[in-house]
């Protein structure tokens, strides 16, 4: 059997400069193209198609190796949201330029 072969039709997007480099860091990480991103993005928001979404807790793997890293988030993971956002209520604001 072979595969059905896909009739492509060119498209225009205009990006900011952010969503541009999110688009460009997804595509590097991926391994793929800009345009395979938006296609797996178009799947994943239809839910249609085979394509592997991104997904954001992806990031999470490894990311508690770092030496002082707490070993018992599974078990206090409650005690550590807390402590999070109690910092965060101390933090001082940052204004908006108007």
């Amino acid at each position: 059997m072979t595969k059905a072969r896909r009739v492509r039709e060119p498209i225009q997007v205009y990006l900011t400069t952010a969503e541009r480099a999110r688009l460009d860091r997804l595509a590097r990480e991926l391994g793929t193209s800009r345009a395979e991103v938006l296609r797996r993005g178009l799947d994943a928001l239809t839910g249609t198609g085979t394509a592997q979404a991104y997904d954001p807790l992806d990031d999470l793997i490894g990311a508690f190796d770092a030496p002082g890293a707490p070993t018992d988030l599974a078990q206090q993971h409650d005690k550590y949201l807390v402590e999070d956002i109690e910092a965060e209520w101390h933090r001082p604001k940052r204004r908006r330029s108007s």
